[in-house]
């Protein structure tokens, strides 16, 4: 793969990104906020994205979204397997609830 097709993914992720927390937010805002990892204030502002805005956001060739996780405990209750599964989904979602919101800098 190179650069251009590289970055061209990049642009395509966040196009799909973007559009897919503005549906979230507009169709049940406090599950968003949740799942987004975002805080009301950002989710204020995705909501009013014009069409036009979206994609001028979407051409920037850095990703936008994130993993909402940085340590290796969450990782491996998010891929566990077997009868631990539903368990370890549910303390993985606790531990990434307490983390804070993304703020705008």
């Amino acid at each position: 793969m190179n650069q251009e097709q590289l970055l061209e993914q990049i642009r395509e992720a966040n196009l799909n990104y973007l559009l897919l927390a503005q549906h979230l937010i507009r169709q049940d805002r406090d599950a968003a906020v949740y799942r987004l990892g975002v805080d009301e204030e950002l989710a204020d502002l995705i909501d009013k994205l014009t069409p036009a805005q979206l994609m001028r956001i979407a051409s920037s060739n850095t990703l936008l979204c994130r993993f909402r996780f940085d340590d290796r405990v969450i990782l491996d209750l998010l891929v566990a397997k077997g009868e631990k599964r539903a368990i370890s989904s549910a303390h993985a979602a606790i531990l990434m609830a307490q983390q804070p919101a993304e703020t705008l800098a």
